[in-house]
């Protein structure tokens, strides 16, 4: 759910939980996206690539323990 323009007529409400969520989601692949080798997708089969996939994320995932 993205919020909607303040200068909507007919407005909905934005639950704000699924709304943080979808950040955190978003945030994440930008920051996959940072990895050369991810974005450009180099490993183009398709058991390779998944697992790159994981090797990226738990690097994040060490970098914001050490942090």
């Amino acid at each position: 759910m993205i919020p909607m323009r303040r200068n909507r007529k007919v407005r909905t409400v934005v639950n704000m939980t699924i709304y943080t969520l979808r950040n955190m989601v978003k945030w994440c692949f930008n920051k996959l996206k940072n990895s050369p080798r991810l974005a450009t997708r180099y490993d183009k089969t398709a058991a390779r690539f998944p697992g790159f996939v994981d090797i990226a994320s738990i690097r994040l995932w060490i970098r914001q323990l050490v942090t």
